[in-house]
């Protein structure tokens, strides 16, 4: 698991436009929260999508800029977005690289059987590429605001 006070896993990932977004193109110029989610319009990622596009104007001001991850495709992350108007850059880690980078990618048991997903994190990366908050197993209420607070205290 990551920790506070350590450099950031650098990642090159696309986005639902296929383009290629890397955590080195935000280097000296904005805060980054990377935040981790299991899948693609379902209730708690809908939920989160929607509070982190809410407050969007809030992190731009605050020089920060939020990055969605799941193991969707780039197409399915393009209705994500245009169903719900999303204000997000959503990318599209399908081979889960960048979920197993971030410590992301866990065992769960539900109903009695066990399978891989995506535990729900967030990690706010300041302008120098250091994790300065970790959060495994976030819920999504509140949580866009939560986030936002403490980018603010940067």
């Amino acid at each position: 698991m990551l920790e506070k006070n350590q450099s950031a896993p650098v990642f090159s990932s696309k986005n639902q436009a296929s383009a290629l977004v890397s955590l080195s193109d935000y280097a000296e110029k904005k805060n980054v929260v990377l935040y981790f989610y299991p899948k693609d319009d379902t209730p708690g990622c809908t939920i989160e999508a929607n509070d982190f596009t809410a407050l969007a104007a809030e992190f731009a001001e605050a020089e920060t800029v939020v990055i969605g991850v799941s193991k969707d495709s780039c197409a399915s992350h393009v209705d994500f977005i245009n169903k719900f108007d999303l204000q997000l850059e959503l990318l599209a880690d399908v081979d889960g690289e960048l979920c197993e980078s971030y410590g992301v990618w866990r065992e769960r048991e539900k109903n009695g059987v066990k399978s891989m997903a995506i535990l729900r994190s967030t990690f706010i990366i300041n302008k120098a590429g250091v994790l300065v908050d970790v959060a495994y197993g976030v819920s999504p209420e509140g949580h866009a605001q939560d986030v936002l607070e403490k980018v603010k205290a940067l």
